[in-house]
């Protein structure tokens, strides 16, 4: 995978906000050349191998996953 390059302290922060109040969010992210957007619940941040991930549930079919930060393109509060 590519090297990794940490988004910004704001962002970071809303998404750590976003798992410690269970705020669903709107999460548009990619996969190598493919693109996803899923309404999720963010269950964990977390630092592995040099890099953040987010840890979240889909709210479509409960299927847990995780992207890296970086690989996230937006994200906001579902509504």
């Amino acid at each position: 995978m590519f090297d990794y390059k940490p988004i910004s302290c704001a962002q970071h922060e809303r998404l750590e906000f976003s798992v410690l109040r269970k705020i669903p969010l709107l999460l548009e992210y990619r996969e190598g050349e493919e693109r996803f957007r899923h309404v999720v619940l963010p269950l964990d941040v977390a630092t592995r191998n040099g890099a953040e991930w987010l840890k979240f549930k889909k709210m479509d079919d409960e299927a847990v996953a995780e992207v890296r930060l970086d690989a996230i393109i937006a994200f906001a509060e579902a509504r």
